[in-house]
């Protein structure tokens, strides 16, 4: 994220594709973290409603929070619409977990250039930047 300068947008994008080239560098690393079980405690007998202070123990807080916290940078400088950034950063992790997952497992499919910024665009409810390329990226933008 630190090449990727000041704008929110971009440092966005540079978190998702980190996040995407962790998956596809290190795979085995990628399946240990989301392969456990994470249950919060129901009580009363029914289910809770879980609160971003619940997350802690779930296995990818951590993106979940980085992503939040750029998210809100975005709504800051008005380039994001969102008007629940930790909801808006699920969505974007499953996107993203999803995409990382999918590419794991289906080499051959002919993944568009542009994916990543198809769903990160929608997901974090701001329009399309310019292109601009990552070093050492192993995820192909353009966005």
């Amino acid at each position: 994220m630190d090449t990727a300068g000041d704008d929110p947008r971009q440092r966005l994008y540079a978190a998702c594709h980190a996040y995407l080239d962790f998956a596809a560098i290190h795979p085995e690393r990628y399946r240990v973290m989301f392969g456990g079980v994470w249950n919060p405690v129901v009580t009363n007998g029914g289910a809770k409603s879980i609160a971003i202070a619940d997350t802690s123990a779930f296995p990818g807080a951590g993106v979940l929070r980085i992503l939040a916290d750029i998210l809100a940078d975005c709504v800051a400088a008005g380039c994001s619409t969102s008007t629940d950034p930790f909801a808006d950063a699920v969505a974007l992790w499953l996107g993203l977990h999803g995409f990382a997952h999918q590419r794991a497992v289906t080499h051959t499919f002919p993944w568009p250039a542009d994916l990543v910024r198809r769903f990160v665009s929608p997901l974090s409810r701001m329009a399309p930047i310019r292109p601009r390329t990552f070093p050492n990226s192993m995820v192909t933008q353009v966005s």
